[in-house]
Protein backbone atom coordinates (compact mmCIF):
# COMPACT_ATOMS: atom_id res chain seq x y z
CA UNK A 1 0.00 0.00 0.00
CA UNK A 2 1.44 3.32 -0.61
CA UNK A 3 1.67 5.94 1.68
CA UNK A 4 1.94 9.82 0.68
CA UNK A 5 3.25 13.43 1.92
CA UNK A 6 0.61 14.92 4.04
CA UNK A 7 0.06 18.33 3.16
CA UNK A 8 1.99 20.91 5.14
CA UNK A 9 -0.58 23.66 5.38
CA UNK A 10 0.27 27.60 5.48
CA UNK A 11 0.22 26.95 1.63
CA UNK A 12 3.22 24.85 2.03
CA UNK A 13 2.77 22.10 -0.70
CA UNK A 14 6.94 20.99 -0.48
CA UNK A 15 9.11 19.90 2.13
CA UNK A 16 12.94 18.62 2.19
CA UNK A 17 13.44 14.76 3.60
CA UNK A 18 16.00 14.98 6.03
CA UNK A 19 15.91 11.86 8.06
CA UNK A 20 14.29 8.32 7.43
CA UNK A 21 12.84 7.44 11.30
CA UNK A 22 11.88 3.96 10.47
CA UNK A 23 14.01 2.00 7.99
CA UNK A 24 12.98 -0.24 5.17
CA UNK A 25 11.69 -3.83 7.00
CA UNK A 26 10.52 -1.84 10.49
CA UNK A 27 7.16 -2.62 11.29
CA UNK A 28 5.43 0.66 12.60
CA UNK A 29 1.96 1.44 14.55
CA UNK A 30 -0.15 3.88 13.61
CA UNK A 31 1.17 7.29 14.95
CA UNK A 32 4.88 6.19 15.22
CA UNK A 33 7.52 8.98 13.45
CA UNK A 34 8.26 7.46 10.05
CA UNK A 35 10.32 10.35 8.51
CA UNK A 36 11.28 13.97 9.27
CA UNK A 37 11.12 16.71 6.68
CA UNK A 38 12.06 20.42 6.89
CA UNK A 39 9.69 23.60 5.56
CA UNK A 40 10.95 26.91 5.57
CA UNK A 41 9.11 27.24 8.46
CA UNK A 42 9.89 24.34 10.50
CA UNK A 43 11.00 20.38 11.09
CA UNK A 44 8.15 18.49 10.71
CA UNK A 45 7.29 14.53 11.86
CA UNK A 46 5.27 12.75 9.57
CA UNK A 47 3.76 9.39 11.61
CA UNK A 48 2.18 6.33 10.61
CA UNK A 49 -1.33 6.59 9.14
CA UNK A 50 -1.61 2.87 9.62
CA UNK A 51 0.24 -0.15 11.20
CA UNK A 52 2.44 -2.46 9.20
CA UNK A 53 5.85 -3.34 7.78
CA UNK A 54 7.58 -0.72 5.61
CA UNK A 55 8.53 -2.24 2.46
CA UNK A 56 9.97 0.51 0.62
CA UNK A 57 11.21 4.17 0.75
CA UNK A 58 10.43 6.26 -2.23
CA UNK A 59 12.69 8.99 -1.55
CA UNK A 60 16.15 9.47 0.35
CA UNK A 61 17.31 11.74 2.56
CA UNK A 62 18.05 15.19 0.63
CA UNK A 63 15.15 14.74 -1.73
CA UNK A 64 12.34 17.84 -2.02
CA UNK A 65 9.07 16.31 -1.60
CA UNK A 66 5.73 17.33 -3.01
CA UNK A 67 2.72 16.91 -0.71
CA UNK A 68 0.98 13.77 -2.64
CA UNK A 69 3.06 11.99 -3.76
CA UNK A 70 4.40 8.32 -2.72
CA UNK A 71 6.44 8.61 0.57
CA UNK A 72 6.80 4.58 1.45
CA UNK A 73 5.37 1.29 0.57
CA UNK A 74 3.56 0.14 3.34
CA UNK A 75 2.33 -4.22 4.15
CA UNK A 76 -0.05 -4.47 6.56
CA UNK A 77 0.60 -7.48 8.93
Amino acid sequence: MDMHVPGFGHALDEALLVEWVAKVGDRVERGDVVAVVETDKASTEIEAERSGRITAHSATVGTILRSGEVLYRLAED
